[in-house]
């Protein structure tokens, strides 16, 4: 099993954060979309070029927010999934991203983190 910490939001410009959801997802132009699964891809590398190559998994995304106020997981786990799925075929952990190689994904929450908001990637490798 292994466990894989990503942020909840990334640096877009100078001044600008991307929330990684759903919401912001949707309403934003493709090649900032584009940008943004790229700075993803770089923030994630390290963790994920740490990971061996896999066939078969099952992954669990577990969200931790800084506060209280309501979400909904699929809106930010969804984008969180999409991300890293592709991170882990980009950078040749997984052959695909299809139902063949990931054959269970998994939302939840956490807890509440004021001090570390995160998203944590519990990736189990089936034999």
């Amino acid at each position: 099993m292994h466990t894989l910490y990503s942020p909840l939001r990334l640096q877009q410009t100078k001044k600008k954060m991307f929330t990684l959801g759903l919401n912001q997802y949707r309403n934003t132009h493709f090649r900032v979309l584009n940008n943004m699964k790229i700075k993803y891809k770089e923030v994630m590398a390290e963790q994920v070029l740490a990971l061996p190559k896999m066939d078969k998994v099952i992954i669990d995304y577990i969200l931790y927010p800084k506060t209280k106020h309501l979400c909904d997981l699929d809106n930010i786990l969804s984008v969180h999934s999409k991300f890293i799925q592709d991170s882990l075929v980009e950078l040749d952990r997984l052959p695909d991203d299809n139902y063949l190689h990931i054959l269970e994904s998994r939302f939840r929450f956490g807890e509440i983190d004021k001090l570390n908001p995160r998203v944590e990637i519990i990736i189990k490798e089936i034999k």
